[in-house]
């Protein structure tokens, strides 16, 4: 029987392209960055899709990338895969101090929050909008800014949403407009948090419903005949009705 590969194993490996592959031996930090991008991007849709075989995949393809950037970084002399592996244990334990000390349990937000000088230390500034928002606003409740409850969010929303309708109606200032938009979106996604939901999430979900939706409108509207830039706003509604309808009834 043949015996399992390690981690070890991989990293052999990847010193072993390195070594003898001239791709591989060219790259750097930097030229990887994009490919770190898109494996992890390629792992969410494995995840979406519930494919486990192509999640299995994927993940081999991000532990490349991880791989490369340790023995890229040991060439360098800065550290090693050994250093990344004793750092991530020492962050987990130190995660989980009620588990592997003394300590008492609380919230990892809470725990970083007396480690940093500010909120934004160490956030991403290329994170999707979205997420960062929700970052924001998780480690501003990390240090005690936060409602007690859903009923406060509830009001910020509809605050929000009220000034927007202000702004339409006082006439077309984009810029205005824009700031008022981006404050309600940013309630929106506080009001998400706060109700256990994160909006990315969210947002993902409603993106592949209303997808699928559309898609059924767009052959619904082509077996009647119709042409959906050319009909009216009144048939697509009817199908898009008819649509859900038929959702509801499975």
């Amino acid at each position: 029987m043949q015996p399992k590969p390690t981690l070890e194993d991989t990293l052999a490996l990847m010193r072993d392209l390195r070594a003898r592959c001239d791709w591989d031996a060219a790259q750097t930090h930097e030229s990887l960055r994009p490919y770190l991008i898109e494996e992890a991007y390629e792992v969410d849709d494995a995840i979406r899709a519930g494919d486990d075989a192509k999640l299995r995949e994927e993940l081999g393809d991000l532990l490349l990338q991880v791989l490369f950037h340790s023995v890229v970084a040991e060439e360098r002399g800065a550290f090693t895969m050994y250093d990344v592996a004793q750092g991530f244990i020492a962050k987990m334990r130190g995660r989980h101090p009620h588990l592997y000390g003394d300590g008492v349990k609380q919230s990892w937000e809470e725990m970083k929050a007396k480690r940093r000088e500010s909120i934004v230390d160490g956030l991403p500034v290329d994170l999707p909008a979205l997420h960062r928002a929700f970052r924001l606003q998780d480690r501003a409740a990390g240090v005690g800014f936060d409602w007690p409850d859903v009923e406060g969010p509830i009001q910020k929303v509809e605050e929000e949403l009220q000034e927007v309708r202000d702004e339409l109606v006082a006439g077309p200032s984009s810029e205005r407009l824009e700031e008022e938009m981006g404050d309600l979106l940013f309630a929106v996604v506080n009001l998400s948090r706060k109700a256990g939901v994160h909006p990315a999430l969210a947002l993902d979900k409603a993106n592949v419903k209303f997808a699928r939706r559309f898609g059924l409108v767009e052959s619904i509207a082509k077996k009647r005949g119709l042409e959906v830039g050319k009909a009216s706003l009144e048939q697509l509604d009817e199908i898009w009705d008819e649509v859900k309808a038929r959702e509801r009834l499975g």
